[in-house]
């Protein structure tokens, strides 16, 4: 029942009686580095830590994107309900799927469903930084988390003032598995080995992994795999242990160092250029 369909340097010209120097290859800008001020720390009430067979995953959650799921998230994990549990449906170039005790694809937790959070909707408070201007949309990072939203300036002529707004299925982001209607999600959930904008605006999205897409990627797969990797801990970080919990920083997506980290991947991929070809870079582990 369960299931679930990221300044080149100019030529000097010299005059006068001083001869010209000898043109060669112009030489690419240099990186500046990022500084400290570039990187910010994790919110440890809003990191999940999945411990699995294959390594660790580190999820950041986006509250203000689809709220009751990531507290079903967060109480399922602080309950313990999500350990020993089998990565259950792993396909490649799509995704991996868990949080089923009985590791069929057809179990789930003894709570209610929870309500589609499908979208959400975005006020000037919620800060975005906008990265692509498709017509009549903005593409860009809430946190760590990709997203489409209508422009700012819709935000005068709605009752609200706020505007409509989703996450966007790039590599890493974290989604709930549902039954064939909307309000079933319930524990199950999924992350992504590659990008599906098809599960956008249809699967509730709730948070990114920073840390551990390798791991995602290098899961058994199988529907279900003949030998299933395991979610062998998941603890929010706040509750762990400071020897425990993972140290890391993600890059500010708000700083200049992001800001040229995107006219970077921009200017590489020219007119293939996607949201998603951005990697929120970490620093630590």
């Amino acid at each position: 029942m369960k299931s679930v369909v990221l300044a080149a340097v100019a030529a000097l010209a010299v005059t006068g009686a001083v001869q010209a120097a000898p043109k060669g290859p112009k030489k690419p800008p240099a990186e500046v580095a990022p500084s400290a001020a570039d990187w910010r720390a994790l919110d440890p009430d809003n990191t999940l830590v999945i411990d699995t067979t294959k390594g660790r995953i580190v999820v950041e959650l986006t509250p203000a994107a689809a709220p009751q799921h990531v507290e079903r998230i967060k109480k399922l994990a602080r309950e313990g309900f999500y350990d020993g549990q089998s990565w259950h449906r792993v396909i490649d170039y799509f995704m991996a799927q868990t949080g089923d005790p009985l590791g069929t694809g057809e179990g789930q937790s003894p709570y209610p469903d929870v309500p589609a959070e499908f979208t959400f909707r975005r006020g000037p408070e919620l800060a975005m930084t906008p990265v692509a201007r498709p017509a009549g949309a903005v593409l860009g990072f809430v946190g760590t988390l990709p997203i489409a939203t209508q422009p700012d300036a819709l935000m005068a002529r709605t009752g609200d003032k706020k505007v409509h707004a989703w996450g966007l299925y790039c590599p890493g982001v974290a989604g709930m598995a549902r039954g064939d209607e909307p309000d079933t999600a319930n524990s199950q959930f999924f992350i992504m080995r590659q990008p599906y904008p098809a599960l956008d605006k249809r699967y509730t999205i709730w948070g990114r992994a920073v840390t551990g897409l390798d791991v995602v990627r290098a899961l058994n797969v199988g529907e279900p795999p003949e030998n299933p990797d395991k979610m062998v801990r998941v603890r929010m970080m706040g509750d762990m242990a400071a020897a425990d919990a993972p140290k890391l920083k993600v890059m500010d997506t708000s700083s200049k160092a992001f800001a040229a980290l995107v006219d970077k991947v921009r200017k590489e991929k020219g007119a293939d250029f996607s949201i998603c070809d951005i990697e929120v870079p970490v620093q630590g582990g």
